[in-house]
């Protein structure tokens, strides 16, 4: 079973969208976090001890994810995927986005 948490901003379009895509992967379980002040679900060092692998939407959130969560980021494996902030929740274009850049970092 693979654990991937996926990580953006506030945690109300990208990362609930990823969340919802591979939920349904056969040995893949998800979880999504922002690292926004006012983040729809704030992320926590148990969701990163949770993790195997963490997707961040841009190089931003793994920069604020470092800054306020270093120690608990130590042998854990940060993905960037540079995807920007103008997609809507479950848009297509995102989720084949997603597909086409998470999907080979979740097949064993």
């Amino acid at each position: 079973m693979i654990r991937a948490l996926f990580v953006c901003g506030m945690n109300r379009l990208r990362s609930p969208t990823a969340e919802q895509v591979f939920s349904s992967w056969p040995g893949v379980e998800t979880s999504s976090a922002g690292v926004g002040h006012d983040a729809d679900t704030p992320l926590t060092p148990e969701q990163i001890e949770w993790a195997d692998v963490i997707f961040v939407m841009e190089r931003v959130h793994r920069e604020k994810m470092a800054a306020k969560f270093q120690k608990w980021l130590k042998g854990k494996r940060v993905v960037c995927l540079n995807i920007p902030d103008e997609y809507e929740f479950m848009e297509p274009a995102l989720v084949e986005l997603l597909e086409e850049k998470v999907g080979g970092h979740l097949k064993r």
